[in-house]
């Protein structure tokens, strides 16, 4: 039994001496001891492909100081303090009517109110009108984001209850609003 094993590790230590033999180059280099990874270089034909962006990272360009930033695109909301650091961010459901990219201003609040879809909400933050539409944040009582129907022209940009409570607590009147694409 003892010779048979000895003569397995002979193969395998051989088998290894062949491979590492006519490996290339770069993958027999010897690295300095706490040297890191290189950098991949691309394939062929290739371009070196940059780190995605991080999805939940404050747009540029969404002002300073302290705001709301509601990114039309994303679906989502940052409430930003004054030293520049995210607090909050989250996924909110568009209403059918949107405000233009520009800076707002909170104008008024409401605690609890029916909604113009005939849903209880809670916590609204009204800062822009389009048309006659009033658009403002809110949560519905219930916790539901359901879509908008399309055959309505409302404002309301839902958010769960929690985020709805941080928004309520964060955006109070003449609070800045920064609407990006």
């Amino acid at each position: 039994m003892a010779g048979l094993t000895a003569a397995a590790l002979a193969a395998v230590g051989f088998l290894a001496y062949q491979a590492s033999a006519h490996a290339p180059a770069h993958l027999t280099e010897k690295r300095p001891a706490g040297a890191g990874a290189a950098p991949s270089k691309p394939a062929h034909g290739g371009s070196a492909q940059k780190p995605a962006a991080d999805p939940l990272a404050l747009p540029a360009n969404s002002g300073s100081g302290v705001r709301v930033v509601y990114a039309l695109g994303d679906r989502r909301v940052w409430l930003v303090d004054g030293k520049e650091r995210v607090t909050r961010t989250f996924a909110v459901m568009p209403s059918t009517v949107h405000p233009e990219p520009g800076t707002y201003s909170v104008t008024t609040r409401s605690g609890r109110v029916s909604g113009s879809d005939g849903v209880q909400i809670e916590h609204v933050v009204r800062f822009a009108t389009v048309d006659g539409v009033t658009i403002g944040f809110s949560a519905a009582v219930d916790g539901s984001m359901a879509r908008p129907d399309p055959a309505r022209r409302t404002g309301g940009i839902r958010m769960k209850r929690a985020d709805g409570d941080a928004l309520w607590t964060f955006a109070t009147v003449k609070s800045t609003i920064v609407v990006v694409p």
